[in-house]
């Protein structure tokens, strides 16, 4: 029984789905297991290199010691050896977006924009307006 990644290079698909370095980032996690993949961050492929975004210092040391298990696994994955080397790379975690608890205030003189009413302000106090 073959794998499906293995099948996906044989057959003739849309280059965006068959693109090497696509099959590659979505074999991370099953090659990686669940959870060093919820650590790690595939992030593209260069030349045969996977580069894997990880935490810190710490996960990167960890990491290069599993180096060839891993390389194994995402062979086995990908049915055939696209990934030669894997690259890991300490990344600060990224910070998502962030709705805000309250509303934007509203200046007394129905100034909404922060910046311009700040300026309304500082005009007012020099005694311009």
């Amino acid at each position: 029984m073959e794998r499906a990644g293995s099948l996906i290079g044989k057959l003739k698909l849309s280059p965006e789905i068959a693109d090497p370095e696509t099959r590659a980032r979505a074999a991370w996690t099953l090659a990686a297991g669940k959870k060093i993949a919820a650590h790690t961050l595939a992030s593209a492929l260069v030349r045969g290199t996977l580069v894997v975004e990880v935490r810190d210092i710490v996960w990167q040391k960890q990491l290069n010691t599993l180096r060839h298990f891993l390389l194994r696994n995402l062979k086995e994955a990908l049915g055939e050896e696209l990934v030669k080397d894997i690259d890991f790379r300490p990344m600060p975690p990224r910070i998502k977006p962030q709705r805000s608890e309250t509303s934007r205030r509203v200046d007394s003189h129905g100034i909404e924009d922060p910046v311009m009413a700040m300026l309304y302000r500082q005009s007012k106090r020099l005694g311009k307006l």
